[in-house]
């Protein structure tokens, strides 16, 4: 059986998004904004997602989900309170 997964914990953001730049909407899904920051270019997923009080690992599900074409979490998105 071969692993079906594209994205992983360790690779970074600046990595994930030249290869697969339709996941920008799964990062704000989750609340990370942080794509013109200097950091995010070398800080692996599992680094910020921890920064920002998310599971690394349910992050790279739903980028995984989103590269494969089934993106859940944006039918599920509800709308922000400010």
């Amino acid at each position: 059986m071969t692993e079906e997964k594209k994205i992983t914990k360790d690779m970074s953001f600046g990595e994930v998004l030249r290869k697969y730049p339709q996941t920008v909407k799964t990062f704000f899904m989750f609340g990370m904004h942080c794509f013109g920051c200097a950091i995010a270019e070398d800080e692996t997923i599992e680094q910020g997602a921890l920064a920002h009080g998310v599971s690394p690992d349910e992050l790279v599900e739903e980028l995984n989900k989103t590269i494969a074409g089934g993106v859940k979490k944006e039918d599920e998105q509800q709308p922000e309170a400010h």
